[in-house]
């Protein structure tokens, strides 16, 4: 899952194409979250997530072999598989899960800690964080703590424990990408991974016995049509030339960018309820990630070092919707 990163000029940083790309990343991104809960109107959450993720790979992976780009091996389907399996499986559809009574707001916040639970997973590989990244650590769940805490999540125990499960899914699916089973090269290991991950939530959805409302209501088809185009091909798109183009830091800031845009757009559109005391969490949450973000940027790196979403951000350049 890494993509080669070299250190980009400043000028290149400020270009209209990184601008468009940072808007993408952080407002798209932002908005995915306001987007499953409208789809969820007609969609049950693992039947969306598996129908967008399959039909987004599938696409993904088409547009890959018209550029004469190699199928994946026998060995990276199987890698696929498990790491699909974790981050859109239990990551993804977890997610959706807990929207159905939790608002996307509060899921989005609780997700900002990903980073922090990527860089405690990578602890078992012996990677240990400096001490800015510990405090950054320290911080960020101290921040999750008081969030649980808050009504929200206190009224929907269900939706909590989904949530908690879909970082620690996501998490440890991200590093297993790196360490240990490493996808197809470039956007062909992703659009595997969405593929394998597709399947596994439509299984799951058969096995919950899940069942789509059809007609589907206007608006929840027209926020999976938009999960699918905007928030699986076109921000991802613009994440992988961020990740090739401008420094790690400024590809990886929709971590602590997107909660903010999630929640304000939970208020003002869908009309969602979060108290003082939940956004002063989320605040601590995303002081956290920051703390953590500045000391990875700070870490010092081998001349012929890759840059991994995942290992930067908690969040594959497919999607972190």
């Amino acid at each position: 899952m890494s993509t080669p990163h070299d250190t980009p000029s400043p000028a290149a940083t400020l270009s209209p194409l990184l601008i468009l790309c940072l808007a993408a990343t952080w407002l798209v991104w932002g908005s995915t979250y306001l987007a499953i809960k409208f789809a969820l109107i007609s969609f049950p959450p693992f039947f969306q997530m598996g129908t967008r993720f399959l039909l987004a790979g599938v696409l993904l992976l088409a547009w890959m072999r018209l550029r004469g780009r190699a199928m994946p091996t026998g060995r990276q389907w199987l890698h696929a598989t498990v790491v699909g399996g974790l981050m859109l499986g239990g990551g993804m559809g977890g997610t959706a899960y807990a929207e159905q009574t939790v608002g996307s707001g509060l899921v989005v916040a609780f997700i900002a800690v990903v980073p922090l639970m990527i860089a405690a997973v990578n602890l078992l590989w012996r990677v240990y964080p400096t001490r800015l990244e510990a405090a950054g650590i320290a911080v960020g769940l101290c921040g999750v703590l008081m969030l649980t805490q808050g009504a929200g999540f206190q009224a929907s125990p269900a939706g909590l424990a989904a949530i908690a499960i879909a970082c620690a899914t996501w998490s440890v699916g991200s590093v297993l990408s790196q360490r240990s089973l490493p996808l197809a090269h470039g956007a062909t290991g992703f659009a595997s991974e969405m593929i394998c991950g597709g399947v596994l939530l439509l299984a799951l959805s058969a096995i919950a016995g899940e069942a789509p409302a059809w007609p589907p209501a206007p608006e929840a088809a027209a926020a999976w049509a938009y999960l699918v185009v905007f928030g699986s091909l076109i921000a991802f798109n613009a994440y992988m030339v961020l990740l090739a183009r401008a420094p790690a830091a400024l590809a990886s800031s929709y971590t602590f960018v997107n909660p903010v845009i999630a929640m304000l757009l939970g208020v003002a559109i869908a009309g969602e309820q979060i108290s003082g005391f939940e956004w002063a969490a989320a605040g601590v949450v995303l002081a956290g990630v920051v703390l953590l973000l500045f000391g990875l940027a700070r870490r010092p790196r081998a001349p012929d070092s890759a840059t991994s979403p995942a290992a930067v951000s908690g969040q594959p350049q497919e999607e972190r919707p």
